[in-house]
């Protein structure tokens, strides 16, 4: 046999082994591997890291949101995706931090307001 099974459809079925790493990856990324190996390069993406800050070090803020906003995630290798995604966790942390300070802000009562006139707008 050649290594694949043929269901009752007469269409092979890919066999099992096949379900392994590379079925995760990208389009882009299987590319931009693909590049690196006939370029004679590492897979890994060092000019990034040239270019300026690393996601990873990159701080929470308006820059990080630009910047993961524009990354094309279908280019990423599987440690940059990584890193993507841990950035963008920080981030959602970060923002959600924001918002709660503001709905606490919000909610408290404003100011000269009595005591007994209430708990706040909330």
């Amino acid at each position: 046999m050649n290594g694949m099974q043929t269901p009752s459809s007469g269409i092979p079925a890919p066999e099992s082994h096949q379900a392994g790493p590379l079925k995760a990856m990208s389009p882009g990324v299987v590319d931009y591997l693909f590049r690196q190996l006939v370029a004679g390069k590492s897979s890994e993406d060092i000019q990034w890291e040239r270019e300026g800050i690393s996601l990873s070090a990159q701080p929470e803020g308006a820059e990080l949101a630009r910047r993961l906003a524009e990354t094309d995630i279908d280019a990423l290798t599987p440690v940059e995706l990584f890193h993507y995604v841990r950035a963008a966790q920080r981030l959602a942390a970060w923002a959600e931090g924001l918002r709660q300070t503001a709905v606490g802000r919000y909610c408290r009562p404003g100011p000269g307001t009595p005591p007994h006139a209430g708990k706040g707008r909330c």
